[in-house]
């Protein structure tokens, strides 16, 4: 007999959300996408300085007769992905002024722990017609946890240091709104008022989620999470109330190329990379006992002890202790610190200790 799970999974399911989620089983969600209504409160026409209408959202899926009727809503929603979510599950929201400061009180009422709030700012939003208001050029991501208790959830360092050029990924993100060949189009217009650019989304999954993992979007919408879920070899629940909105995003999925080369999907995690010693480097004979090592600039030097310790003129202990010392830093890495000469090179420490891991991983 096939379970509810088999039945909807990598499909988009027409029906209410928390309706939905309440059938999933507890506890079998990796990650939860959520771009639930942002109750804009909207009263009447926004007008260009030509007169043309700006399409703005006044949806009834967004309309909302009191902030206690929306906190409600917010409320019942975000248990049900609360119970389907895993113990190392990550759950994301994203909003604007108008919702996101109430969902985020709601989800520290329910428990949830927040690990991040994100700034996406737009490269290109939406300018502020009448002159009257700062240009809103940001929404906000709330990153969290099941519960303050919860531990283990995949958050992809490394990959997002990468893709930032070999710095930290920072919380703000500068990312263009979904134009052009990306947005999806109805009888000449936007098929949906907000579809989110699959670059923010594809920032979320490569960075809290693994291949294979299971991510749930219960405002599915035109299916962005869907797609990028797809592409990247992760499991999908998509949830849309809208029969229009479901029959645009199983259309679209049709049209995903998945990506399916295991060398291309690889997550990097260093921490969960075999630990090496630096006396391990002494007992493969890759640096010897007396040997002198250095800084790339050759500015501080200290000597290899048998034990594997360092000396300097003004220290002795681990390599990264004496390259905190020689430096008067509180703390160095002292694998990319460190070189030793080779054929008159300064090669760094840490090739052989990449060497090493190669070797262990074997």
């Amino acid at each position: 007999m096939v379970n509810y799970l088999e039945s909807v999974e990598d499909k988009i399911v027409l029906g209410d959300c928390i309706e939905v989620l309440n059938q999933m089983p507890e506890e079998s969600v990796d990650l939860i996408f959520a771009d639930p209504p942002y109750n804009l409160q909207l009263a009447g026409e926004l007008l260009r300085p030509n007169n043309s209408k700006v399409m703005g959202v006044d949806n009834d899926w967004d309309q909302f007769n009191s902030f206690k009727e929306y906190d409600e809503f917010s409320k019942k929603w975000l248990k049900a992905c609360q119970r389907v979510l895993k113990q190392t599950g990550s759950l994301w929201v994203i909003g604007s002024y108008h919702n996101i400061f109430r969902i985020g009180a709601v989800l520290q009422d329910l428990g949830f722990w927040i690990l991040n709030d994100i700034i996406w700012r737009k490269t290109n939003p939406m300018p502020n017609f009448r002159g009257r208001r700062f240009t809103n050029a940001h929404e906000t991501l709330i990153w969290c946890g099941k519960n303050s208790s919860a531990k283990g959830y995949t958050f992809n360092y490394d990959s997002m240091k990468s893709l930032n050029e070999g710095l930290q990924m920072r919380s703000d993100w500068l990312l263009p709104l979904c134009t052009g060949t990306e947005r999806l189009k109805r009888n000449g217009q936007k098929a949906h008022p907000t579809q989110k650019p699959e670059s923010l989304i594809s920032r979320v999954i490569l960075s809290t989620s693994k291949p294979g993992d299971l991510i749930v979007d219960p405002f599915s919408g035109s299916g962005t999470t869907s797609a990028v879920a797809k592409r990247f070899s992760r499991r999908f629940i998509g949830i849309e109330q809208s029969k229009a909105y479901v029959e645009i995003s199983r259309q679209r999925l049709r049209t995903v190329q998945v990506l399916n080369d295991p060398d291309v999907l690889e997550i990097v995690t260093k921490r969960n990379a075999p630990r090496v010693p630096f006396g391990s480097l002494l007992d493969r004979g890759l640096v010897n006992p007396g040997e002198l090592m250095f800084d790339a600039r050759r500015r501080w030097h200290a000597k290899i002890r048998a034990d594997g310790l360092l000396i300097s003129e003004s220290a002795k202990g681990s390599i990264h202790a004496v390259g905190a010392a020689v430096q008067g830093a509180q703390a160095c890495n002292g694998w990319t610190f460190w070189h030793v000469d080779r054929d008159g090179s300064a090669i760094s420490i840490d090739i052989y200790r990449q060497m090493i891991r190669d070797e262990l991983s074997k």
